[in-house]
């Protein structure tokens, strides 16, 4: 049985910092990439980040890249974001995913395998 995990959620002040920690186990078989991806109120989600399976190779969206920071210990299915400078426009449920097949400079959501549950990042103005 697959399980993924968030912690690290919370509510910040604009400007600050907060950092997500997250830890897939029961990955076997094959080399996981793993992702992150956010959802606002009322939208669609979307991609954050992504590291390859030996986090040799990490991707960043536009809109986070110079102020969100993905990391992987490793080889293991435990991975990070540190995300500093926070915006209001980044308030949203975070959530971690692994995938067996698909990594790139971006991610699309339908192609991950395994999704954790989220957590909450608020930001205030």
């Amino acid at each position: 049985q697959v399980t993924v995990v968030e912690s690290g959620g919370g509510s910040v002040q604009a400007g600050g910092s907060l950092t997500l920690s997250c830890v897939a186990n029961g990955l076997t078989r094959w080399k996981w990439a793993m992702a992150w991806f956010r959802q606002a109120p009322g939208k669609e989600r979307e991609y954050v980040a992504t590291t390859s399976w030996d986090g040799k190779t990490t991707y960043h969206a536009d809109s986070v890249l110079g102020r969100f920071t993905m990391a992987r210990d490793g080889t293991k299915d435990a991975v990070t974001l540190r995300m500093r400078n926070l915006r209001p426009e980044d308030t949203a449920v975070y959530y971690c995913a692994a995938a067996s097949n698909q990594f790139g400079p971006t991610v699309a959501p339908v192609g991950m395998d395994y999704w954790g549950e989220g957590v909450q990042v608020t930001v205030m103005a």
